[in-house]
């Protein structure tokens, strides 16, 4: 594998920072996953806004262009030979010292790493993920906007790792009022009656960019769709569900806290989202 550091395409085992970088010392930097196909990258403007939206956020200023890093998204995909695969761009605060004065940081980090990636098996895609709730919370926004996609994830980490505890791909963390959030890596869509519903920003979610594409693909297929509030029993009564991430594309949900969602297996407005999603990664 090589990555790609401040300009430069590095073997992995040369590809380094300082251990003084205030990335590694506080997860004081920002991230984005994204995904290409046929050697193009997905949204990747709408990638590109959110990264600078996040640093912006945590005044943290990347140090190269947006046409800089799309050239260098694409130098890096040649230089490891992937027309499809998964892209983490990172870019950190820079080395300071032991406090945590970042007025004292100097040289943020510009990390682009390109990998193939199958985040689940194919067989879970046509059978459906298993999910539990967490009880690690989303971070609340009066503290940190849920906007800004930092490098400090913990959260998201030990409510995977709960998921991981009870035997399951995944786990669905609620917000600090009780209410459905979303999941460590991905948004949580339900159908009910006919009707599309996830969770709005008011629930401290992360906008998914895949999610938004999902939010347009039902628009387009005439899905009627809404954003709003969900409970957890909202979620085991629905007739499908489904998450959407840039790893994950768009993955079913068929059993969630023990309770079956629909008839178990995933369901018919689910499978069209999906396939047209896939046609639209293509065009």
């Amino acid at each position: 594998m090589k990555i790609y550091i401040n300009g430069e395409i590095l073997e992995q085992e040369n590809a380094k920072i300082s251990v003084l970088d205030h990335g590694l010392l506080y997860g004081d930097g920002v991230f984005e996953g994204l995904r290409a196909y046929c050697g193009k990258v997905f949204r990747l403007e709408e990638h590109l806004d959110r990264l600078w939206d996040s640093a912006k956020g945590l005044l943290i200023k990347i140090p190269i262009s947006r046409g800089q890093m799309a050239e260098a998204i694409d130098k890096t995909l040649v230089a490891n030979d992937i027309s499809d695969g998964y892209i983490r761009l990172v870019v950190t605060r820079g080395i300071g010292t032991l406090g945590l004065d970042a007025h004292l940081c100097e040289n943020p980090q510009v990390i682009i790493i390109a990998a193939k990636l199958a985040l689940y098996p194919k067989e879970l895609y046509e059978k459906g993920l298993d999910i539990v709730t967490a009880g690690t919370v989303r971070n609340n926004n009066c503290a940190l906007s849920p906007q800004i996609k930092s490098l400090n994830y913990i959260n998201n980490i030990m409510a995977k790792m709960e998921g991981h505890l009870a035997g399951c791909a995944e786990a669905m963390m609620l917000n600090g009022k009780g209410e459905v959030a979303e999941c460590t890596g991905d948004n949580i869509f339900i159908v009910k009656s006919g009707i599309l519903s996830t969770p709005g920003t008011e629930s401290c979610i992360l906008e998914g960019i895949t999610r938004a594409a999902v939010l347009e693909i039902a628009d387009e297929l005439g899905v009627p769709n809404r954003q709003t509030a969900l409970t957890r029993q909202d979620v085991y009564s629905a007739d499908e569900c489904f998450l959407t991430g840039s790893g994950a594309e768009l993955i079913p949900v068929v059993k969630v806290d023990g309770r079956v969602i629909g008839n178990g297996k995933p369901g018919e407005i689910t499978k069209k989202l999906h396939a047209r999603f896939h046609q639209l990664t293509r065009e």
